[in-house]
């Protein structure tokens, strides 16, 4: 265990973030989920920028890498293209 304050605040705060970013991400992988399910073009594109707005923002806070995020984008502009 920790003996120094500032260590057991770190080891506080991490688990918090921790949590936060593993919310966050669940939340953003059942969005693209449930829109890749979608087969209603104009529900899909009214949906699509939420999306990517979810993904940019875990690329921003270094939960996922943004080259992924840019992968991601990319399969959700084609599934659209696709309907």
């Amino acid at each position: 265990m920790a003996n120094h304050q500032s260590a057991l605040k770190r080891i506080r705060s991490n688990e918090a973030k921790r949590l936060r970013n593993r919310y966050q991400h669940r939340t953003t992988r059942n969005a693209m989920k449930k829109f890749q399910e979608l087969s209603d073009k104009a529900e899909a594109e009214k949906m699509f920028p939420s999306l990517i707005s979810m993904i940019d923002k875990l690329a921003k806070k270094n939960i996922i890498h943004s080259n992924k995020a840019s992968n991601l984008k990319s399969n959700m502009a084609k599934h659209i293209a696709a309907l």
